[in-house]
């Protein structure tokens, strides 16, 4: 068994004294509930424990009990507040749907994902109960995808739904440590074209599959649902170091997580959307061209040479953009926002047979 990296034996260590500190000045485990998906076969069900302080400002945000609660109480705050926590690991967690009670742990990092292998949830938005010992109870939203469901989205959401540039380091770091939440500037036109796409197809998933960090998914969750745009779980990644070294592949964990779908739902072929800014045009080739049949379409969106330049450091697309696997069949579509991108791709759909 590979030795853990020493970037995160460090941060354990300062984890197991700062716990016992925290519990020591009155703080006690919160659950923060993420959005879970399913079908009538499984149900995966997401969260974190953190330690958390019940008392002046910190009150709604340690006594939100589920998703939507806490993305309000976090709304105003902040972004580097999202982003100071002391997780709780290794810590028991029971999730319990009806009369059945499951039982898992937390990892090193207090994150749990536990998939049940059989559940009575119908299709459709539900809520699951989460306890752990010290906190208060919470609820899990889960979607229950209709198992007659035949077309899915799958949705990036830096520089595609809202303009963030966050590879840029500075620029980054202002983004996500010092500025409000609510200063995103949704991209125009994109809400109307995914609640369109599910007019067209009603039932159809929507998938939101970034590189940015679970702490801010609440928040994030929030201001997509005040642009409109369709509610849908959040597959994001831990923002610390992992087992392996000081940060994740944001890469490998889009192909993951892109792979993982197209196993859950055999099904469904996915519209893939993406900028490109950075890597999304070639990890959607590259899948695109290994799993073909499971992929209805590619809609990119296109930086403009100043998004271009903050998102990498050129006014003009990186090489990524320009990469085409051999023989790679599905069709692709570009534009500058939502409102140039929905006809081309309404158009791919229609020729395929995908009104």
């Amino acid at each position: 068994m590979a030795a853990t990296h020493f970037s995160a034996r460090i941060e354990d260590g300062v984890h197991r004294r700062l716990t016992p500190f925290l519990r020591n000045r009155g703080w006690r485990p919160r659950t923060i509930p993420y959005t879970g998906y399913g079908n009538s076969d499984f149900v995966r069900v997401l969260g974190r424990v953190v330690m958390g302080r019940r008392m002046e400002a910190e009150a709604k945000v340690d006594q939100a009990t589920t998703t939507e609660e806490l993305a309000r109480a976090v709304f105003n705050q902040r972004g580097w507040r999202s982003y100071i926590t002391a997780p709780v690991g290794y810590i028991p967690v029971r999730i319990r749907i009806g009369e059945a009670e499951y039982r898992t742990k937390t990892d090193r990092s207090g994150y749990f994902d536990y998939t049940i292998p059989t559940h009575d949830l119908t299709p459709g938005w539900q809520e699951v109960d989460v306890l752990t010992a010290s906190a208060r109870p919470a609820k899990a939203p889960v979607l229950i995808v209709d198992d007659d469901a035949r077309l899915g989205i799958v949705s990036d959401i830096d520089d595609t739904v809202m303009v963030t540039s966050i590879p840029r380091p500075l620029i980054a770091a202002w983004h996500s440590f010092v500025r409000h939440v609510r200063a995103r500037q949704l991209v125009p036109g994109m809400a109307q074209m995914y609640q369109d796409l599910l007019v067209d197809h009603p039932g159809a998933p929507v998938f939101y599959l970034s590189t940015g960090a679970w702490n801010i998914m609440p928040a994030l969750d929030h201001v997509l649902r005040r642009g409109n745009y369709p509610r849908g779980p959040m597959l994001m990644t831990d923002w610390g170091p992992t087992n392996t070294g000081w940060f994740r592949s944001g890469q490998e964990h889009k192909r993951t997580a892109l792979r993982r779908l197209r196993a859950e739902f055999p099904e469904i072929r996915w519209i893939l959307i993406g900028d490109d800014g950075q890597h999304d045009p070639m990890i959607y080739r590259e899948f695109a061209a290994e799993f073909p049949d499971h992929v209805a379409a590619i809609a990119i969106r296109e930086l403009s040479p100043t998004e271009q330049f903050l998102s990498h450091g050129s006014p003009i697309a990186s090489f990524d953009t320009l990469w085409t696997p051999p023989n790679q069949p599905t069709p692709e579509v570009f534009g500058a926002n939502g409102v140039s991108l929905a006809p081309r791709l309404r158009a791919v759909l229609h020729r395929r047979n995908l009104p």
